[in-house]
């Protein structure tokens, strides 16, 4: 992989086949070369349709690195061999190819087995199917876990981190403090995967929350706008673009996920890969968010 931006697929089933190849062609332009997939999104379609694309498109598959996940059930979530294989298989089949440049656990299951687990990533590892294995919104106890009894690395974290859906910071910044914003509940996750050399995948990374949707032009944030706005004039991007130059300033070097469907706007978000923040530009976005500092 060459870029600093993952693409999302998860919106991807609302093309046809020939716009979903220039949404494709249009990230390997912007030097993203990353592509995201998952077994549910769409029920499969996004599989599916990037399949499709492989296939009209010959040696595509080569020059992307894919990734995709698997775990979530109706009801549950499912670590078992049986059903990590199933679904690994299922996503090589609907995506026309013979492997993954890593499969990633998408929620944590409370049943997971370690031992089975590791016989189910060796099997697959062995067997050619997936090359690389990471975990989605899991923290360092779970990964440690992981560590004790799977032999295969966790190379991936996948966690849902904006500007302003940022704990994850905000936590680093509260330790031994008596105020709300101490309480812990990021368990040192950006810190544990810097330290493990665990490479962090941002997912909703423009979204405020479920219940606000995007903080981008959202009234519920005129700060935040604002400040985005100013930095958007001065670095010639779009506000988007530099919320994502926000995350792509951490030290952990995280990889932002953007899930936009539109060529044009793919390419606005594409140029925070040349903005980088001053120290003080991104707290200012950071407080401009409603966050504070102690």
């Amino acid at each position: 992989m060459n870029g600093k931006i993952i693409l999302g697929m998860m919106r991807i089933p609302r093309l046809n086949v020939s716009e979903a190849e220039n949404l494709i062609s249009c990230a390997l332009d912007c030097n993203i070369d990353f592509l995201d997939n998952a077994d549910i999104y769409g029920g499969g379609e996004s599989e599916t349709l990037l399949g499709k694309v492989f296939t009209n498109n010959k040696g595509l598959r080569q020059k992307v690195f894919l990734q995709s996940k698997c775990g979530i059930r109706k009801g549950f979530y499912d670590f078992s061999k049986e059903h990590i294989v199933e679904s690994v298989e299922g996503s090589l089949r609907r995506m026309n190819t013979d492997c993954l440049d890593a499969l990633l656990l998408h929620r944590p299951d409370a049943l997971v087995d370690f031992k089975e687990l590791n016989e189910t990533f060796a099997y697959l590892y062995k067997s050619g199917k997936v090359k690389s294995f990471g975990v989605s919104n899991m923290n360092p106890y779970q990964m440690e876990l992981f560590a004790k009894y799977v032999k295969l690395p966790v190379k991936y974290n996948q966690v849902q981190l904006s500007v302003v859906h940022s704990h994850m910071v905000a936590q680093g910044l509260y330790v031994n403090m008596s105020a709300s914003e101490s309480v812990d509940r990021a368990a040192g996750t950006l810190e544990y995967c810097r330290l493990k050399d665990i490479k962090v995948q941002a997912w909703s990374a423009l979204m405020a929350s479920w219940e606000d949707g995007s903080f981008i032009d959202n009234p519920k944030y005129p700060e935040l706008n604002a400040k985005l706005l100013e930095l958007a004039q001065k670095y010639g991007v779009s506000k988007s673009a530099v919320a994502i130059a926000w995350i792509l300033r951490l030290p952990q070097a995280v990889m932002p996920i953007v899930g936009t469907t539109s060529t044009e706007h793919l390419k606005q978000l594409a140029a925070a890969q040349d903005v980088c923040l001053t120290r003080e530009e991104w707290y200012a976005l950071f407080l401009s968010a409603g966050h504070k500092l102690p």
